[in-house]
């Protein structure tokens, strides 16, 4: 069998949309993704709001984009791909991190999952594989489902590197988990190492062809998705091994890929190379070589994170977890919305995001619509320093228009209004 490869390259705004197509080619992305499928661009919005580190850049959209077409991909089988959670607005988080206008000057569908999409059951998706499962029989008893229209479909992961509290990193294999899984995946927690194996086994299965193209331009460290501490590290990875891809960022951070749990199961299953060593690296070879001593999610930790931590492992899951499984679950979800959007994000992402907003990135995000690149990538990124536009007050209307959003949209209050309309 083919020894795992995984590319990386160095990168700048004057170089990014270039590196781009280098470390997908040196990744060999031609060889997996088929022209004459559908290809699925899977764009990770892990915060509405605007947070390097966090969720796909514009320029992470862009680039590839470009590779695509400068390769002979046709843009009408090319299309943004969007899930949704409870606690994140998809159209907001698109707008807010200018993915919606890389899509649309390039004039390509924009595909939102949960919006006039069939669905259907994982087993006549996927057949006897569903009986291989390791937790998804256990936690969805009566089964669940999945996009129809990914079934055949390439699709192409754009995560970041980041830290994360449930999982210690995130990225290719966790890009999944809000796409195939309907919206109550909240359930699967307890066990979201087993669940991130589950979903690679069903992708292996389901698409045409499996690809992710990882962004370090900003890269996360603390308790993410949100809420970290951003470090600009100038990096993009790219592979067609999930399970690679995760490691060699893992190792980056300053991690042992080997010992978090969903790397270790996925590499011991054969389902991709979780072992540093077993990974040929392709290009700018001694940035792999890095260690960014990053401290993981566990410090500094949130206060709701602590909370979820308790719930789902700790003392308090036999007294509140059965709660989220029920009526009562959005508590949970006004509660994430209030403490995120409505106290951390304006209380503290200004000291720390500082760092990013006045690098070359921060110019190139804060002037994204008035910058134009060339053929290499943005030789002007624009006037800087790079501030932080919205105000407070704008925050918190933001913040509570999401609440709203989230309290309307709770899969158990719209199953609730579906029950009324029957009747």
């Amino acid at each position: 069998m083919a020894k795992s490869k995984v590319a990386i390259v160095r990168t700048k705004p004057a170089t990014v949309i270039s590196d781009y197509h280098r470390v997908m080619n040196l990744a060999g992305y031609r060889d997996v993704i088929a022209r004459d499928a559908d290809t699925a661009l899977k764009i990770n919005i892990s915060w509405h709001f605007f947070f390097p580190g966090s969720s796909t850049t514009p320029w992470q959209l862009e680039g590839v984009i470009r590779a695509m077409k400068q390769d002979g991909y046709s843009s009408e089988l090319i299309h943004g791909c969007h899930n949704r959670t409870v606690v994140i607005d998809a159209h907001l988080g698109e707008r807010e991190n200018k993915q919606l206008n890389v899509i649309q000057a390039h004039g390509l569908r924009n595909v939102h999952l949960y919006e006039g999409e069939e669905w259907i059951h994982i087993r006549d998706a996927v057949g006897d594989l569903a009986d291989k499962f390791i937790c998804l029989n256990e936690v969805y008893p009566d089964g669940f489902s999945i996009p129809k229209r990914f079934i055949g479909e390439n699709i192409i992961h754009l995560p970041t590197i980041k830290t994360h509290v449930f999982t210690t990193t995130t990225g290719a294999m966790k890009n999944a988990f809000g796409g195939l899984l309907n919206e109550h995946r909240h359930w699967t927690h307890p066990v979201i190492h087993e669940t991130l194996v589950d979903l690679l086994m069903i992708q292996k299965k389901i698409h045409r062809g499996v690809f992710a193209v990882m962004d370090g331009t900003f890269a996360g460290d603390g308790p993410g998705p949100r809420c970290m501490r951003p470090h600009v590290k100038n990096v993009l990875l790219a592979s067609s091994d999930q399970v690679a891809i995760d490691a060699v960022a893992a190792r980056l951070m300053g991690m042992n890929p080997l010992e978090l749990k969903f790397i270790r199961i996925a590499h011991e299953m054969g389902l991709g190379c979780g072992d540093p060593g077993e990974i040929e690296i392709v290009g700018d070879v001694d940035a792999a070589q890095e260690s960014w001593n990053f401290d993981g999610p566990m410090k500094d930790i949130t206060f709701a994170a602590r909370m979820q931590h308790l719930i789902y492992w700790g003392w308090l899951k036999n007294a509140v977890e059965w709660s989220l499984k029920t009526w009562m679950a959005p508590w949970a979800y006004i509660a994430s919305v209030i403490y995120h959007d409505l106290y951390w994000y304006p209380r503290n992402s200004r000291e720390h995001m500082l760092e990013c907003l006045n690098s070359e990135w921060g110019r190139l995000f804060k002037n994204w619509e008035s910058v134009a690149p060339d053929e290499n990538g943005w030789p002007d990124v624009g006037s800087g320093p790079s501030v932080f536009a919205r105000s407070t007050a704008e925050l918190l209307r933001m913040g509570m228009r999401v609440l709203g959003h989230t309290i309307v949209e709770a899969p158990e209050v719209a199953a609730r209004r579906r029950r009324r309309s029957h009747q």
